[in-house]
């Protein structure tokens, strides 16, 4: 059962990874590129992303 909830919570992080990816300003080149290494490598695609990647596009006020 806790490898369930632990490739649960891998999906749910990886997901998250690929939307701010392809929400990102980055290149289309970039953007592919960064979503094929979450994908192949879920688990140090993410880690990679999330101290190098490129982030989303947010809402300023």
């Amino acid at each position: 059962m806790e490898y369930g909830i632990l490739g649960l919570l891998i999906l749910v992080a990886d997901v998250y990874a690929i939307i701010n990816i392809v929400s990102s300003r980055a290149s289309l080149a970039a953007k592919a590129l960064w979503t094929l290494l979450v994908l192949v490598l879920p688990i140090v695609g993410f880690l990679v992303w999330f101290f190098a990647g490129p982030r989303g596009t947010t809402a300023t006020t």
